[in-house]
C-alpha cells in the first residue's frame, strides 16, 4: 500500500474529512489509480470500521464521522472511477417506508454500503411502495427499507407486495432493518434479508448479491 493510500484509509478510519479530501487529490495528481484508491483506501478503510463497531471500540457517532470523511473522498473519486469504469457491487435503492420520516439509520446504512463499493439510490423518508417499484423498474439489485416505529414497519410488507404485483419481485432482493425490525419479521413477509445495524446491513448485502 502506498504511504499516500495508507494516510487516506487512516483519514478514512478517524473520520478526518478535510484531510481526507486533501490526500485524494495529492493521490490523484500523482497517478495512483483510482480503483486503489477505492479498494485499499476507501473500502478497506470502511470495513475496519464496521469491524471495530461489531467489536463495540466504535459506536454511531464514529460511524457515521468516518462514513462523512469517505464520502467526501468519495466525491472527488467518482468521475475518476467513471472514466476507468470500475465493477459496481450491485445498485441499492434504499429509502424510510412510508410514515416514517427517521433518516439517521437509514443514511448510515446508505453511506456504508457506498463505502463497500454498492451504488445507491437514495429515496429519502416517507417512501411509498409505489415509489420503490419505480426504483426497481429502473433497474435496482436491492431495494433496502429501513423503519423506526412499528406503525410504519407494516409498509414493508405492503411494500413487497406492491412489487409482487408489479411483477417485480424475483427480479429485486429486499433488505430490510430498523429498530422495531426483527429476523422474524423479516421472515413473516418475505423478505430476503435483514440486518440490525448498519455495518452488518453491508454483509447481508453483499450476501444477496452472491
Amino acid at each position: 500500500m502506498t504511504s499516500l493510500i495508507h494516510e487516506i484509509y487512516e483519514g478514512v478510519v478517524s473520520g478526518q474529512n478535510a484531510f481526507v479530501q486533501q490526500k485524494v487529490k495529492e493521490a490523484l495528481e500523482s497517478g495512483v489509480a483510482p480503483v486503489s484508491l477505492l479498494n485499499e483506501g476507501m473500502i478497506a478503510a470502511m470495513a475496519e470500521v464496521g469491524r471495530r463497531f461489531e467489536e463495540g471500540e466504535y459506536y454511531v457517532p464514529e460511524m457515521l464521522i468516518a462514513a462523512r470523511a469517505m464520502q467526501g473522498g468519495m466525491a472527488l473519486l467518482k468521475p475518476h472511477l467513471l472514466q476507468s469504469e470500475v465493477k459496481s457491487a450491485g445498485k441499492v435503492a434504499i429509502g424510510t417506508v412510508k410514515g416514517d420520516l427517521h433518516d439517521i439509520g437509514k443514511n448510515l446504512v446508505a453511506m456504508m454500503l457506498e463505502g463497500a463499493g454498492f451504488e445507491i439510490k437514495d429515496l429519502g423518508t416517507d417512501v411509498s411502495p409505489q415509489k420503490f417499484v419505480e426504483a426497481a423498474k429502473a433497474g435496482v439489485d436491492i431495494i433496502a427499507m429501513s423503519a423506526l416505529l412499528t406503525t410504519t414497519m407494516t409498509n414493508m410488507k405492503t411494500t413487497i407486495a406492491a412489487l409482487q404485483e408489479a411483477g417485480l419481485r424475483s427480479s429485486v432482493k429486499v433488505l430490510i432493518g430498523g429498530a422495531p425490525v426483527t429476523e422474524a419479521y423479516a421472515k413473516q413477509i418475505g423478505a430476503d434479508g435483514y440486518a440490525v445495524d448498519a455495518s452488518r446491513a453491508v454483509s447481508a448485502a453483499k450476501v444477496l448479491m452472491g
